[in-house]
């Protein structure tokens, strides 16, 4: 994983950014990088407002001088620009290790175009090669949800906090995240809807037929781009 790498997919996207522009903002670390570029184009004088996706990208874009606007008051978003923890050969996506997958598919869904940006560690043949599906539950629905992720075939665990603070990870939202391992997936839209249909299940890490391009970034700073049913170019 490099920096550098993660830097060059930002600043790639950031390319596409027009004055004017409602933007979603993202969460994660190569997502900060846009934020961050973002924001210096604001103070030449670029105009546009932000959506952020989590309190992290909320506090990213305040950092960096972004005026933000909400959901609510926006309705549709011109362009998202967000990251990945996996990017498979059709544009779909796992994402949540951040734990904002919930508010990362609305202010998604919500974009004309969505971009993704990438260092090329995420660039997978299959979902589920590198990562688990992160499920976003209900608290007191995380042991059944747990069961029924098992009889799909899945490896369900709490995500804990770890060194942070005891207990769970507690989302945005004031739910639990249950990471859940299934072998390389090989029918994710499947897969997605019969863990969304769950009872207890707030949202599903798995995001299919939603990427317009995906920018790669190399740690020798150059950038693949992908766009949805043709090569990567550089």
């Amino acid at each position: 994983m490099s920096e550098k790498a993660k830097q060059a997919a930002a600043l790639a996207a950031l390319e596409l950014v027009e004055d004017g522009m409602t933007i979603g903002l993202g969460t994660g670390s190569t997502t900060a990088y846009f934020i961050e570029a973002l924001g210096r184009r604001v103070k030449e004088g670029l105009r546009i407002k932000g959506v952020p996706t989590s309190y992290q990208a909320y506090l990213k874009a305040i950092e960096s001088g972004i005026p933000l606007t909400t959901l609510e008051e926006a309705v549709e978003l011109d362009l998202a620009v967000d990251g990945a923890d996996e990017v498979d050969e059709n544009l779909n996506l796992i994402k949540g290790m951040g734990a904002a997958l919930a508010r990362e598919k609305v202010v998604d869904s919500a974009a004309k175009r969505l971009i993704i940006v990438v260092d090329e560690s995420k660039v997978v043949k299959r979902l589920g090669e590198t990562k688990p599906v992160p499920v976003e539950v209900l608290p007191f629905a995380q042991r059944y949800v747990s069961r029924k992720l098992k009889e799909l075939g899945g490896e369900p665990k709490l995500r804990l906090a770890g060194e942070v603070k005891d207990g769970p990870v507690v989302t945005d939202n004031g739910n639990f995240i249950i990471d859940a391992r299934f072998p390389p997936i090989e029918k994710p839209t499947e897969l997605e809807q019969s863990i969304k249909r769950l009872p207890g299940v707030v949202e599903v890490g798995i995001f299919v037929n939603m990427v317009d391009v995906v920018y790669v970034g190399s740690t020798s700073g150059v950038v693949k781009k992908l766009v949805k049913g043709k090569s990567l170019e550089s």
